[in-house]
């Protein structure tokens, strides 16, 4: 089995931890993500998907997911992070516009 990026690695953990209105701060999602220790790299990808349109930024209080911008989460998943349809549907909560993908 492959390892996942660190970007998917982090949204992942964003995704299992996620609760609406609660933003998740850096070292929290660090902490609790598997990336082995690469530290470095993560801090990174953090501040770049402090960027993404699927992600809102709560300053000091960390980052949460833009359930509005499930549709761009969901193809990131699938495309960069090699999620298959179902697993999206089934881990990606209120989102229904999984049917609308065009993923083959």
């Amino acid at each position: 089995m492959e390892k996942p990026s660190v970007k998917c690695a982090l949204l992942a953990t964003m995704i299992a931890k996620h609760k609406w209105g609660t933003p998740i701060t850096e070292e929290a999602l660090l902490n609790l993500s598997a990336i082995d220790g690469d530290y470095p790299t993560a801090r990174d990808v953090y501040a770049d998907l402090r960027r993404e349109p699927y992600i809102t930024y709560r300053g000091n209080r960390g980052i949460e997911l833009n359930k509005s911008r499930f549709d761009k989460l969901a193809d990131v998943l699938y495309h960069e992070c090699g999620w298959e349809a179902w697993e999206i549907d089934s881990r990606l909560k209120h989102y229904e516009g999984i049917e609308e993908h065009d993923w083959k």
